[in-house]
């Protein structure tokens, strides 16, 4: 039996901006039940890319599939109803309104009919509460609470909860750990582990290479909008990673520079 094709594939995709290119000739795969990490330094193409994979931008050049099928998304609505789903590093939750409210929001579950349709927060709340404590999050024992008071790796395991229960079958998570401390950024990688344990293909867009190596089962890197290394869990060292993040010959210079200052 022929193996299953990815989920998602581009093949030499190039996005430039007027005479700017910020991506050259990238091709990647996006597999299911698998977590790849792309990695890149600020200003390396991460954020063009994923933009182009949730639907906001078309290539300049280059192919896009679904499933093994030529596709191109219109927008994100569009890559949505694919079941691909963007989080960011921001989240993007109203810090005022409840968790389940929240969970909700734009899809709201209804009571009553008619004039008396009202909002339904018992089931809400409920439903809020028991994805999350999939999750491993206990200390949220009420629905009617304020988002705002949440830690921020319990608000990135709501945002990605949210969207493993509308059936996200991609998970573009960026930087979701950035401005996380080592226990908080602990919770969303153990959500990640177990969401591709469910079958959830995940692109982990990174800078910390620590993060994604504890996780990744694949990594591209990526150099001013080029694929600078493709190599699977295992293949290199944390040290070899860092240096490709940074481009071989800055790292030696800075680590040059730092021996100079001691």
């Amino acid at each position: 039996m022929p193996p299953a094709p990815p989920l998602i594939e581009l093949r030499d995709v190039s996005k430039s901006f007027a005479r700017i290119s910020a991506l050259e000739d990238v091709s990647m795969e996006v597999m299911p039940g698998e977590i790849l990490c792309l990695l890149g330094d600020n200003g390396a193409g991460k954020s063009t890319l994923i933009k182009i994979l949730s639907g906001y931008h078309q290539p300049t050049s280059g192919t896009l599939y679904y499933q093994g099928e030529e596709t191109r998304f219109s927008g994100p609505r569009d890559a949505r109803r694919y079941g691909i789903a963007t989080v960011h590093q921001d989240v993007g939750s109203i810090p005022m309104m409840s968790v389940g409210r929240n969970f909700f929001l734009g899809a709201e579950p209804t009571k009553g009919r008619g004039p008396f349709q009202r909002f339904d927060a018992a089931t809400a709340n409920s439903v809020a509460l028991e994805q999350i404590r999939r999750f491993g999050i206990t200390r949220v024992s009420d629905g009617d609470q304020l988002v705002g008071t949440m830690s921020g790796g319990e608000r990135q395991v709501l945002a990605i909860g949210r969207a493993m229960y509308f059936g996200a079958k991609v998970l573009i998570l960026d930087e979701p750990t950035s401005a996380l401390g080592v226990k908080e950024a602990a919770i969303v990688l153990r959500f990640m582990r177990q969401a591709r344990a469910e079958g959830v293909a995940i692109v982990f867009i990174t800078h910390n290479a620590r993060h994604a190596m504890a996780v990744g089962d694949r990594f591209v890197v990526l150099i001013q909008g080029r694929v600078a290394a493709r190599f699977n869990r295992g293949d290199k060292s944390r040290e070899e990673v860092l240096n490709l993040m940074a481009g071989g010959e800055q790292m030696a210079e800075l680590e040059e520079d730092l021996g100079d200052i001691d």
